[in-house]
């Protein structure tokens, strides 16, 4: 066991880490210091200061995060391209460093010489707040219960609550686990482990079932400057501001959700299922503004990288040297990156029906179908017999 004085817990005064703030004080005989990232995980907030105080903590941060995770992260990502295996967003992934990087501030301001985190050993969350704490402070001790409390299992934790009665909401029936923020919310776990298995209906609190979604389409216009949304229907938004109305409009068309089954860091593979509304949107708003903005090599360099970005992300490589070198290098492609997206949000799917910039690369005159003076198309044909020469070099059969 490791000698410590004062831990920072990362704490959601969910059954997990309110179990663990009584565990660690009375393992590690040491204060404990409750931090909460507000993320935009909304209700959950509620009443955290007096449960924290409750279970052993002596203190607790609530720390209001949104509009640094929504600009610094979220639309990085955004502008990276960055989706894991081809369909997941990266909404949990993308959440961790932001909230392992303020707990290590705190634990600095508060003299701390050790934190700790409620994720399990089976998960990529662990990977993810300690790479991001090492990367940040190389000294600083980690305290992973999970790994190492005689606890093993949900049903152990609500007996030990009930033992030292602390209150929590979660009973040993829960279908589910659900983690939620302002890009995306989660579901694992329980019913959901079963990859054959449809999700219930029931469990979706983001985005509406198709069929109960509005028979008439939405059709908005999305704002960029420098590769990051500003506006939304001509009126300027905040970050959050604007990533918590495209929320709301792509929730009430259905869109966002996805089933996936995933590789996980650490090895297996994991279902999960997720809605991330307003992001999905971005996602093809900003690639189709890229389309008429970006060189075509710039981009085919992006889309390579994006795959490397997104497993980095994934597995807890933030801030790591080479994350960094290669983030310069995409926000420098997003100098162009300005302009309007107009789209069509209907059951499910987001359409893309134009796009402008002042920053265009479409040239119509070279474009068109019709007579045009800026194009000889009789010099096609020593382009193709260049790129032909080495095909017709090649032995028959």
């Amino acid at each position: 066991m490791q000698d410590v004085k004062k831990i920072v817990l990362a704490y959601s005064g969910g059954l997990d880490t309110s179990v663990m703030s009584k565990w660690i004080k009375e393992t590690y005989k040491c204060e404990v210091i409750a931090f909460t990232a507000d993320i935009g995980q909304g209700a959950e907030l509620t009443g955290l200061r007096e449960k924290a105080l409750s279970t052993g903590c002596s203190s607790i941060f609530i720390e209001d995060l949104k509009d640094e995770f929504v600009r610094d992260y979220v639309f990085y990502a955004i502008k990276a391209k960055a989706v894991y295996e081809g369909h997941y967003l990266l909404g949990t992934s993308v959440a961790r460093p932001v909230i392992a990087k303020r707990q290590i501030e705190i634990a600095q301001q508060v003299g701390a010489d050790a934190v700790a985190h409620g994720a399990t050993g089976k998960g990529n969350d662990q990977v993810r707040f300690e790479l991001t704490y090492y990367s940040l402070k190389p000294d600083i001790k980690v305290i992973a219960p999970w790994r190492t409390w005689p606890l093993k299992s949900r049903t152990d934790c609500i007996n030990y609550a009930k033992e030292h009665n602390i209150p929590v909401t979660a009973t040993a029936t829960k279908p589910y686990s659900m983690d939620a923020n302002l890009m995306h919310v989660s579901y694992e776990g329980g019913i959901l482990e079963d990859p054959w298995s449809a999700p219930p209906e029931d469990i979706f609190t983001l985005t509406k079932a198709l069929e109960n979604t509005p028979n008439t389409p939405t059709v908005i216009t999305v704002s960029f400057a420098n590769g990051v949304p500003v506006a939304l229907d001509g009126e300027a938004f905040s970050p959050v501001g604007l990533l918590t109305k495209l929320n709301e409009i792509a929730g009430e068309h259905g869109i966002g959700r996805v089933d996936v089954v995933e590789n996980r860091f650490v090895g297996m593979k994991s279902r999960g299922v997720y809605e991330t509304p307003g992001v999905t949107v971005l996602h093809q708003a900003h690639r189709a503004l890229e389309t008429i903005t970006l060189d075509r090599e710039v981009m085919r360099l992006r889309d390579g990288l994006s795959i490397k970005i997104a497993e980095m992300i994934y597995n807890g490589f933030w801030f790591a040297p080479e994350f960094q070198a290669i983030r310069g290098m995409i926000e420098g492609m997003m100098h162009t990156v300005n302009g309007d997206v107009k789209l069509r949000l209907f059951k499910g799917n987001v359409t893309t029906l134009g796009r402008r910039s002042p920053n265009s690369l479409y040239n119509e005159q070279l474009a068109t179908f019709e007579a045009d003076q800026v194009y000889n198309q009789a010099d096609a044909e020593g382009f193709i017999k260049l790129n032909a020469l080495r095909l017709r070099m090649r032995p028959n059969g």
